[in-house]
């Protein structure tokens, strides 16, 4: 019997999507490198099949992130009702779902000065404020 695959899984798989795209790469070109077909690839980053510890070390090195980065933040057990974060944080996975989630990503990686990317941020940071006061008027 095959063992299912959990929340985790899920979650693993969207990180590793999530640092592929932001570097560029392809799920062909992972693929490759992992000796897998990029079906394969695109059912681990969909969750639909668990990576291996020793496989995740192997993409760990190609993405050039240590192995920590699709673990940090991860909930260990079943989170109950209630205390889960809070619904309108946005999530990470749901930004990169989006095709201006990926491009921001893309685009904000390729910035070199920090200055300017702490501009981005403040920048955004004040059109949210502003969205969000214009929809509770």
């Amino acid at each position: 019997m095959k063992k299912s695959t959990s929340s985790i899984d899920k979650e693993i798989g969207t990180r590793v999507r999530m640092r592929r795209i932001s570097i560029g790469m392809s799920q062909e070109k992972l693929g490759e490198m992992l000796g897998l077909t990029f079906q394969q690839v695109q059912k681990y980053e969909k969750g639909m099949n668990r990576i291996s510890v020793g496989r995740l070390v192997d993409i760990a090195k190609i993405l050039g992130v240590d192995i920590h980065f699709f673990f940090n933040g991860i909930k260990s057990g079943k989170a109950e009702p209630g205390f889960a974060e809070e619904e309108s944080t946005p999530y990470i996975a749901d930004v990169m779902s989006t095709p201006e989630g990926l491009q921001l990503i893309r685009t904000f990686t390729s910035i070199k000065s920090a200055k300017v990317r702490k501009s981005i941020v403040q920048l955004v940071a004040s059109l949210a404020a502003q969205d969000e006061q214009e929809r509770s008027s």
